[in-house]
C-alpha cells in the first residue's frame, strides 16, 4: 500500500515528539525541596529504566521471527500500524489533557506541594491516574506497530508493573497528604482503567 511510508513517518515523529516531552517534563517539571514533600522512593527512576529498556527491548524484537499480531499480509500490517498510530494520538492525548488538568500540582517526581489540592473533576472523576491511563495506552500502541506477540508483551508487561508500582507510592503520599478525603475519593473512581481497575 502506497501509504505506508507515510505511516511510518507520521508514527516516527509522533514517537521522538513523545520521546521528547517525557524529557521535558522528566527533567522540568520537578517539585523540588523547596516546593513541596517529596515521595518519589526512586519509582521515577525506574519507570525511566523500564521504559527505556522496554522500548528497546521492543523494537529490537519487532523484526524477529515471533508470531505476528494479526496475520502478517501486507494489508494487515497496514492496518495494525494503522490502528497503533490512532491509539499512540489518543495516548498523548489522554496524557497531556490529564497533566494539563493538574496544572501546577503536576511534578514529574511524586510529591505534594504545600498550597496542592486534590483534583477530583475532568479525567480525574473517571480515574485516579488518567496520566498513567494516557501512558498505558502509548505503550499499547507502540507494542502494536511492531507487529508480533512477544515485541508487545516486552512492551506491555514491564512497563505496566513499573507503573503499579509508581502508582502504588504515589497513593501512599495521597492518603497521607489528603486522608479521609483521598479515601472517599478512592472508593468513588477506579485506580488506572476506567469501571475495571
Amino acid at each position: 500500500m502506497h501509504w505506508s511510508p507515510l505511516l511510518t513517518h507520521i508514527f516516527w515523529w509522533i514517537y521522538c515528539g513523545w520521546i521528547v516531552s517525557e524529557i521535558v517534563i522528566a527533567i522540568g517539571i520537578r517539585t523540588g525541596k523547596k516546593g513541596g514533600s517529596q515521595h518519589d522512593r526512586g519509582s521515577q527512576f525506574i519507570l525511566w529504566i523500564v521504559i527505556c529498556a522496554a522500548n528497546t527491548l521492543c523494537f529490537v524484537t519487532a523484526g524477529n521471527r515471533a508470531p505476528s499480531l494479526f496475520g502478517g499480509t501486507v494489508e494487515a500490517i497496514f492496518y495494525l500500524r494503522s490502528a497503533a498510530l490512532l491509539i499512540f494520538i489518543l495516548g498523548l492525548i489522554v496524557r497531556w489533557v490529564a497533566i494539563l488538568n493538574l496544572g501546577r500540582a503536576f511534578s514529574a517526581n511524586v510529591a505534594i506541594r504545600d498550597d496542592q489540592q486534590l483534583r477530583t473533576t475532568g479525567f480525574y472523576a473517571v480515574v485516579r491516574h488518567p496520566s498513567y491511563l494516557g501512558m498505558e495506552i502509548i505503550f499499547l500502541a507502540i507494542g502494536l506497530y511492531a507487529g508480533n506477540r512477544l515485541a508487545l508483551a516486552i512492551m506491555l508487561i514491564p512497563t505496566t508493573a513499573a507503573l503499579l508500582y509508581r502508582i502504588h507510592v504515589e497513593e501512599i503520599a495521597l492518603r497521607a497528604a489528603f486522608g479521609q478525603q483521598y479515601v472517599d475519593y478512592s472508593t468513588k473512581t477506579k485506580r488506572l482503567i476506567p469501571a475495571i481497575y
